[in-house]
């Protein structure tokens, strides 16, 4: 079916996590809830967002693979300040990943070749998905496969548990030789969009490629065939060669490009699906810092994922949500809604 701009809606479903007040601040920031006044007489920002059927307490996020679920850096920060913990994606089955080289760092990013190493489905149930529960925020589990086969069986075995608010569905990740990403054709993204939505209750956030000509086409299709948000979007091709060895650096040659050099690039696929389509959009592409994510939600994103950041700074995340929050109070701002997707010209 032919993608039909500027037609599609997201479900909406209004929530909030229980026994919590949408917005509550970052335990290193101030104390006071959204709405009542600072020692300096200016009201405390709510950054509360709704993306979807889900209600986020603030627009900042993990990005998967760059986290793990949070474990290494509890106590460096209070997980709960951030809008939702994310883990590394599970796939089917246990997976060794890629041989290395597996990193390369370059001067204005990272370029990866992990292959989505893991120990399967039942480790994730029984060893991380209770600590990501413990967070005290949105739990979004994002999920992987090489078949619509695979996508189907795992989505139905998490809409079983109890304690997850979301399901990411990574359609776009590059380094796993296996497959294709589905995310590389609208027709196959809908495909599998498709298959799954039956099978689960849970909200769907489809993770997509920036590697394709026509983003909103692919993006519209997730839509339409049932997705309730977008993430925009995964990691940009690339690769090193080794001069002295005189061939290529990671072990299956190319990897995915990540970090500040990306941002411009994600950025204009973010402008252009949120100019196009009635989609809610989750941004992940270089935000190391919060001028990134208050330049996303000026283009219309409505939360951002924060990923190769934490590994030169593992407190970003909380770092990043101060930072928006004082730009809202520095230019009179009560809402973080109130600048999302601000800069278009159909808002001003």
């Amino acid at each position: 079916m032919e993608a039909k701009r500027g037609q599609v809606q997201g479900r909406t479903v209004p929530g909030t996590v229980p026994g919590e007040a949408p917005g509550t601040a970052p335990g290193m920031a101030s104390a006071a809830a959204p709405g009542e006044a600072t020692g300096a007489g200016v009201p405390v920002p709510d950054l509360s967002v709704q993306i979807g059927p889900l209600r986020l307490k603030a627009p900042v996020m993990p990005a998967s693979g760059c986290f793990n679920v949070g474990q290494e850096v509890a106590h460096l920060f209070d997980l709960s300040c951030m809008g939702a913990v994310i883990n590394k994606t599970v796939m089917p089955t246990p997976r060794p990943g890629n041989p290395p080289h597996r990193v390369l760092e370059r001067s204005a990013g990272l370029i990866n070749s992990i292959g989505i190493p893991g120990k399967g489905p039942e480790y994730f149930l029984q060893h991380q998905l209770p600590f990501m529960r413990s967070a005290g925020t949105r739990v979004i589990v994002s999920i992987g496969g090489l078949s619509e086969t695979d996508f189907v069986a795992l989505i139905a075995l998490m809409d079983a548990q109890e304690g997850i608010d979301a399901l990411e569905l990574d359609l776009s990740c590059p380094n796993h030789a296996e497959s294709v990403p589905f995310a590389l054709s609208a027709r196959a993204t809908g495909s599998l969009l498709r298959a799954v939505r039956g099978v689960t209750r849970l909200p769907l956030i489809a993770k997509l490629s920036p590697n394709v000509s026509d983003i909103v086409a692919v993006a519209a299709a997730a839509m339409e065939a049932g997705a309730d948000a977008l993430c925009v979007a995964n990691t940009y091709p690339a690769m090193g060669i080794d001069l002295e060895e005189r061939r290529p650096v990671l072990g299956i040659q190319t990897g995915g490009l990540s970090g500040p050099a990306i941002k411009p690039m994600t950025l204009r696929l973010v402008w252009q699906i949120v100019g196009e389509l009635d989609a809610p959009v989750i941004a992940c592409g270089g935000v190391t810092r919060w001028q990134d994510a208050v330049e996303y939600l000026l283009a219309g994103a409505r939360a951002v994922q924060v990923g190769t950041a934490n590994f030169t700074n593992p407190r970003a995340i909380p770092e990043i949500i101060d930072g928006v929050r004082a730009y809202l109070e520095r230019h009179g701002f009560t809402r973080v809604t109130d600048i999302i997707g601000a800069a278009h010209p159909r808002r001003t």
